[in-house]
């Protein structure tokens, strides 16, 4: 899509997907923070684009709504997949890491970091 106030795209397709020009920062990224219920001033302020660049990448979502949507999907569903290779690839070694205990010396802030983990649901 064509900014407002220049030729130039503003949204453009890369080997990392649609992303906004001139930055590595995708659609996918911004439809993150828009399905958490962000809005556009702080999803701008967050990710440090301009007022033009934020329009135009609102814009070009709600007019190509259903085709984001689905690619918006397939990405998660990409990543869920990477998520779970990585996951059952490495278990073996997570499983030795949690083997080993805390550190000798280490035993306050081992429980501290055991307690942060159980309260975010990570094994």
């Amino acid at each position: 899509m064509a900014s407002t106030t220049s030729s130039a795209p503003t949204v453009v397709r890369t080997n990392r997907g649609l992303s906004i020009a001139g930055t590595r920062i995708t659609l996918y990224s911004i439809m993150d923070y828009l399905k958490a219920g962000w809005p556009a001033e702080l999803i701008r302020d967050r990710l440090d684009l301009t007022d033009e660049q934020i329009t135009d990448v609102l814009d070009y979502i709600q007019i190509h709504r259903e085709e984001m949507e689905a690619e918006y999907a397939l990405v998660l569903r990409q990543a869920e997949e990477n998520r779970r290779f990585w996951q059952e690839r490495n278990q073996k070694r997570f499983a030795q890491i949690a083997a080993k205990g805390s550190p000798s010396g280490k035993e306050a802030i081992w429980t501290k970091l055991q307690a942060k983990k159980k309260q975010l649901g990570i094994p």
